[in-house]
């Protein structure tokens, strides 16, 4: 059971929490008793439930000390079932979380949804600025799981927390693919999942790369000149992904860039294929940029060991510029992206309401 704290007022409160460490810095909403209770009912599991442990602290995540989370982020009930998915997620081997949490490294977990959740446990934004201001549930479920990581995981800056520098993402990380536009399958459906499920996909990422392209209609070839400025932003020869090799990375392709390369005729997977053959390091440039990594007789380096690392999906509005997101790729397991199907069906539908 979460621990329960006292104060004279809210404004009291939130100085307390400040002053544990238990925040990211901003403001919260307070987590009282029964905002936290109408949290736990939305998830419709017993607030005991275990989802399993997060380090580098390796507290228990049960659905309460996830509801507090939620509520301090600022979530809404109809939230809760993506929160939980991304909590689950993190948690996978996979993921190396306690690894990512204590890297020097500047990794934020970046939260994928696709499937209905994107509306039913929304909306969660996938059009223009989905990463920016302005859309409740993108910065608040990207904001809660950073907060589990805090408060579960122990995640303090400077002392369990390492990252040199950070980014922005470490507050809040979090957009839906825009399927209903893209041209391409749901990328949970390439993933292997059905095309009705709600799928969260979290992988570690770096804040995103603008990729400028200005298309030229009148030149067949010119998809060629996209991927290979998406391959240079994936595998810039400063990234851990061009130097340490093997870490997922992520592609978001806006509506234009999209139609160029679905135009081109290739699909999902093709692109991927593209991209990994493009993404690598020749020995010279290894041995001359990074020589503590090059080894006696370094090879081309390869910036992924499979197509398949780089996933790659529309969101965003259409115009000159894609994201691409390079990442730790560190960790036992490269700190590799999980997919976790969100558990709609147990949902409990909340009426809104004022007040605590």
């Amino acid at each position: 059971m979460a621990d329960l704290l006292s104060a004279p007022d809210e404004g009291d409160a939130l100085e307390d929490l400040h002053s544990r460490g238990c925040t990211d810095g901003l403001p919260v909403v307070i987590p009282t008793r029964q905002r936290v209770e109408r949290m736990v009912l939305a998830s419709g599991q017993d607030p005991e439930m275990v989802l399993g442990t997060m380090g580098p602290g390796h507290g228990i995540a049960s659905i309460e000390k996830v509801a507090v989370a939620a509520v301090m982020a600022g979530c809404l009930p109809d939230y809760m079932p993506v929160v939980v998915a991304a909590v689950r997620a993190v948690i996978e081997p996979e993921f190396d979380l306690t690894e990512m949490q204590a890297t020097t490294h500047c990794t934020a977990p970046l939260v994928l949804v696709n499937g209905p959740a994107r509306h039913s446990c929304g909306p969660i934004a996938s059009g223009t600025g989905a990463l920016g201001p302005g859309h409740r549930a993108n910065a608040s479920i990207g904001r809660a799981l950073r907060l589990t990581m805090i408060n579960i995981g122990k995640a303090r800056p400077g002392s369990s927390d390492m990252a040199l520098l950070g980014h922005p993402g470490k507050f809040t990380y979090c957009l839906a693919e825009d399927e209903e536009n893209s041209p391409f399958p749901p990328l949970h459906v390439d993933l292997g999942f059905d095309p009705d499920d709600s799928v969260v996909t979290v992988l570690g990422a770096e804040a995103p790369h603008s990729v400028l392209y200005a298309g030229d209609g009148d030149d067949p070839n010119g998809y060629r000149v996209l991927l290979d400025l998406l391959a240079m932003g994936l595998a810039n020869a400063p990234s851990n992904n061009a130097i340490l090799t093997g870490g997922a990375a992520t592609v978001v392709l806006n509506p234009e860039h999209s139609s160029i390369l679905h135009k081109a005729g290739l699909s999902r997977q093709d692109i991927a294929g593209e991209l990994f053959q493009r993404c690598f390091l020749e020995p010279d440039r290894v041995k001359y940029l990074m020589p503590a990594f090059a080894g006696e007789n370094p090879s081309r380096r390869m910036a992924f060991k499979d197509p398949d690392q780089i996933l790659i999906l529309q969101a965003g509005g259409s115009g000159l510029y894609s994201m691409v997101m390079p990442s730790w790729c560190a960790g036992t397991h490269s700190n590799s992206a999980v997919s976790v199907k969100v558990e709609t069906d147990i949902f409990c539908e909340i009426p809104a309401r004022n007040g605590a």
